[in-house]
């Protein structure tokens, strides 16, 4: 159960910011709004040309070789876009790589056994345009990123693993010599990116020690986190900004069945920052984020809004079990940044 100094506030904020009249019943959000038939409908199976698998070792990848391999992966995505769509097949085995740039009409899926490890070196990982710190900007690419791919699926029950101690080292090397760096100063490739897509599945994977955020949706709508293991350690070594999932202006979210532990937020909402932020198109609010039937292991808190967001509406958090997080819920309040915040619902977490 929880803390037992945390009842007290958690009482408070449940009543203040979730009275009983907005609490959803059956089908529906915590404002009385009716629930979309999409959150109870099974992910469908990928079919036609999106379903021909395109396995690496066909473009020469070799696996257990510690070489970074980024080329011949990105052979198999672009031959599988090339031929208007197709799953990329991950076997098993171990394949180290930079940033991998998925098209539209391609998928990925990680075998049993099957291994993408993170390369160790940041220059694998080019500038791209990422919404970060709340702005969009020039910082490194992820390993994995998917540029307006509506229908994109990572699945299988491989792993992905970002390999990122050398990266969490030298942050803490500079935050050292500079108490003050932030992310922006010692740049980190994050997991996954995906932006302004939608229908977005991430099913059965095991997302596991990330150099930075883990996984990060901006612009994105209806994403389901199925099934899935995101983890990251908090010691020996703590993963510095690691959040296990970053909605940054999303909607229509649903993450169930999963396990979410990092050495920083496990989901953060999030979004832009500055006085202006909530006007700004590249800042939109996130809505309609329903979690279930999760567990959640260490980190300072489960279900965080901010440290950049501008607001949002119709988040549950139910049937779950927390055990090691810091905190169930939390709200970073900026006080440079309107912030707007409605119809949050936590019912039966343990």
């Amino acid at each position: 159960m929880l803390r037992r100094s945390l009842f007290p506030l958690l009482a408070v904020f449940l009543c203040w910011i979730c009275p009983s009249e907005l609490f959803g019943k059956g089908g529906e959000w915590p404002d009385g709004s009716a629930v979309e038939s999409w959150y109870t409908r099974s992910p469908k199976e990928l079919r036609g040309k999106q379903a021909r698998r395109f396995s690496i070792l066909d473009y020469g990848a070799v696996s257990g070789s510690d070489a970074v391999q980024t080329a011949a992966i990105q052979r198999a995505i672009d031959a599988a876009a090339s031929s208007g769509g197709g799953t990329v097949v991950i076997p098993e085995g171990s394949f180290r790589s930079g940033a991998l740039f998925f098209k539209p009409r391609t998928h990925l899926y990680l075998e049993e056994g099957a291994v993408l490890l993170g390369s160790r070196d940041i220059r694998d990982y080019p500038l791209s345009e990422v919404h970060i710190e709340g702005v969009l900007q020039p910082y490194p690419a992820a390993l994995i990123n998917a540029y307006g791919t509506d229908g994109f699926s990572i699945r299988g029950r491989g792993t992905v693993n970002g390999d990122g101690k050398p990266f969490w080292q030298e942050f803490w090397a500079t935050r050292k010599r500079n108490p003050h760096c932030t992310n922006l100063e010692v740049r980190r490739p994050r997991m996954l990116y995906v932006s302004g897509a939608e229908n977005i599945l991430l099913e059965g994977v095991r997302f596991e020690n990330s150099g930075f955020w883990t996984l990060h949706l901006y612009k994105c709508s209806h994403i389901r986190l199925k099934d899935a293991v995101v983890s990251a350690p908090m010691k020996p070594l703590r993963a510095p900004s690691s959040d296990a999932v970053d909605l940054d202006g999303c909607t229509d979210v649903h993450i169930t069945g999963c396990h979410l532990e990092a050495g920083d937020d496990l989901i953060a909402v999030k979004g832009g920052k500055g006085p202006h932020a909530d006007t700004d198109p590249d800042n939109p609010r996130n809505e309609r984020i329903l979690i279930e039937n999760c567990s959640f292991g260490h980190g300072p808190g489960v279900l965080v809004f901010g440290s950049e967001c501008v607001g949002a509406k119709n988040v549950i958090l139910r049937d779950s079990k927390v055990e090691g997080a810091e905190r169930l819920v939390w709200l970073k309040m900026r006080p440079d940044t309107p912030q707007r915040y409605s119809h949050i619902l936590v019912e039966n977490v343990s």
